[in-house]
């Protein structure tokens, strides 16, 4: 039967508690903690966007959303591998039905996606044979299929794959984001069916045959802005929680040399009353975003490439200004921020690697958006 979980039902106070009480471990051991990702499927979240038939939720896209901020609250790791997965499940439902009844009876269904076309598939009968290596396949620890890009003869597509296909390369030892676990991942010469094959051209632009499917507009989002818009959650929520760090930490730092509590600085009201505006301007920004696109997929309309590239720009400046938030923050907390116990530390370290992803680069997202806008051709291959 369907699950009849809510979002907010998936993500609860305490589980944000207990990701947070996580955190350290699972920033030592590189990955998620079994009890993480055990307690995450029992609380029915990796449903939220899987379809009806399939047993899930089939909520809407931006149902997803809140509850990947909320657990940014405790761990940006744990909310952007989380998240990923519960994204995962809604790419599945993109590829051909055949597909999806085969990959949906492995429950719960784990895929890490690195996406960037750094595999070659050659033509063969039935399908293709697969060679490549990725990067940055966030989730593979604990994974049990695997989504890839690669260069095909008919362009770019996304393969569909169970995990033991796979080699994993433990590369993932970075300053920031540890606990993704996102090492490498290498395919020999595999072979991959046809229908489990999906054209990148057509889930850009939210038209992926799987989705004809489903019934309701959950599969109609294109996956630009759905990826993007998710992938900014864990910087916003780090951004809500560095905010409030911060204005507990000012009752009771006791500024030594000056002879006052931070509190009693007007500087220090100034700093905090700024980023909590800027945080609020964030999420109107979302919340306009996100309402763009819904109302065009619920109306049957396909979105355009102009509100898709918008919808990439505002991604990326909520993780460009949530990154500052937190850097002025930490500037503003005194040296003893920089203890590695201190959460400040890990949030800034987490949301500098954040930043690093394709789909922030700010500079790139402007462009794009303003050439989307003044009708200026740009590549077809571009992320919008």
């Amino acid at each position: 039967m369907p699950s009849t979980m809510t979002a907010g039902e998936c993500v609860t106070a305490e589980f944000v508690t207990r990701l947070s009480d996580r955190a350290a471990d699972a920033e030592r051991q590189r990955r998620l903690l079994p009890d993480t990702v055990a307690e995450a499927a029992a609380s029915g979240f990796f449903d939220l966007l899987v379809p009806t038939r399939f047993g899930g939720t089939q909520a809407p896209f931006p149902a997803v959303l809140d509850p990947v901020r909320r657990m940014a609250h405790g761990c940006a790791s744990s909310a952007w591998t989380l998240g990923f997965y519960a994204l995962h499940n809604w790419m599945l439902a993109l590829f051909d039905e055949q597909a999806q009844q085969e990959a949906f009876q492995t429950r719960p269904f784990l895929a890490p996606a690195p996406l960037a076309p750094t595999g070659r598939g050659v033509s063969c009968d039935g399908g293709i044979r697969l060679t490549g290596r990725w990067s940055w396949a966030t989730g593979v620890m604990d994974g049990n299929w695997i989504i890839v890009g690669a260069l095909c003869d008919t362009g770019p597509m996304l393969a569909l794959l169970p995990i033991d296909t796979a080699r994993i390369e433990d590369v993932w030892h970075t300053d920031g984001m540890r606990a993704t676990g996102s090492n490498d991942v290498l395919i020999d010469d595999v072979f991959v069916p046809t229908h489990r094959l999906v054209a990148v051209s057509d889930i850009y632009r939210g038209a992926a045959p799987g989705a004809a499917v489903h019934d309701g507009h959950t599969y109609r989002w294109p996956m630009v802005p759905a990826l993007a818009l998710l992938a900014a959650m864990p910087a916003l929520g780090s951004a809500e929680r560095a905010v409030e760090i911060y204005t507990d930490r000012l009752a009771q730092r006791y500024l030594a040399y000056e002879g006052v509590l931070q509190k009693d600085k007007p500087v220090a009201s100034i700093h905090l009353g700024e980023a909590s505006v800027r945080v609020r301007a964030l999420r109107a920004l979302l919340s306009d975003t996100v309402e763009r696109i819904e109302e065009a997929v619920a109306a049957g309309d396909p979105v355009s490439r102009a509100v898709r590239g918008q919808a990439r720009l505002a991604a990326a400046h909520i993780v460009h200004e949530s990154r500052a938030v937190i850097s002025d923050l930490q500037a503003s907390s005194g040296a003893s921020a920089h203890f590695l116990d201190h959460p400040l530390q890990r949030i800034k370290r987490d949301v500098d690697v954040i930043a690093g992803h394709v789909v922030f680069d700010y500079d790139t997202s402007r462009e794009l958006a303003g050439a989307l806008t003044l009708g200026v051709p740009i590549p077809r291959t571009a992320m919008v």
